[in-house]
């Protein structure tokens, strides 16, 4: 059984690498490291319509920085 699967970001930076993510079904929240730090997102109850399928959307809700 496959357990990947994929993810729509939703807000955060404009410069974000990839908008579509893999994931595992089961989580809840994903941290992108960008820029000498991580960009946080949650799961959202809601969907979209993306050229690879209807897709989990995660929305942005904070930035940490790296130590150093």
């Amino acid at each position: 059984m496959n357990d990947t699967a994929k993810a729509l970001l939703e807000g955060g930076p404009n410069d974000l690498p990839e908008r579509i993510v893999t994931i595992t079904p089961s989580q809840e929240e994903l941290k992108i490291e960008l820029r000498n730090g991580y960009e946080h997102f949650r799961r959202t109850p809601r969907h979209q319509d993306t050229p690879e399928g209807r897709l989990p959307v995660y929305e942005w809700w904070e930035r940490t920085e790296m130590p150093g």
